[in-house]
């Protein structure tokens, strides 16, 4: 696996992560371990400081699996958000946890719990809460 590209993580955004992952059952335990390695190596920033085209948790965002040659739009989201949003993603899915810090162009290659793994990017920020100024969102 390459080496990752940078990612900015919003501090509200981090702590409210860090509970999923001190919380996370033995099934996500695999994805809340790779979450947190994100968090260790992410920058992190007040809310007001997120640029405009970086993944933060309830942005809509366009990418594409290059494994697959799939182009996806999903909202990134808490899993207790995941029934509420019709295009949510869980942060706590495989690929969910891949999206988080990212900026538009960025490619990550990504394990997956079959012991394959993805390579993603992003296309796209349709919607971001700071973009927004929802600051608190």
């Amino acid at each position: 696996m390459r080496q990752r590209p940078a990612i900015i993580i919003n501090r509200l955004d981090a702590e409210r992560l860090q509970r999923l992952i001190d919380n996370a059952s033995d099934k996500d335990m695999a994805v809340a371990q790779l979450l947190e390695e994100e968090l260790a190596r992410g920058e992190v920033r007040d809310p007001e400081d997120i640029p405009d085209d970086v993944v933060s948790m309830n942005s809509q965002v366009r990418f594409t699996d290059l494994t697959r040659g799939l182009k996806m739009i999903r909202t990134l989201v808490y899993p207790h958000s995941l029934e509420s949003v019709a295009d949510g993603i869980s942060v706590m899915a495989p690929i969910g946890a891949a999206l988080i810090g990212l900026k538009v162009g960025d490619i990550i290659e990504w394990p997956l719990p079959n012991n394959t793994e993805t390579r993603l990017r992003i296309d796209a920020i349709y919607w971001q809460p700071e973009r927004e100024k929802q600051f608190h969102r």
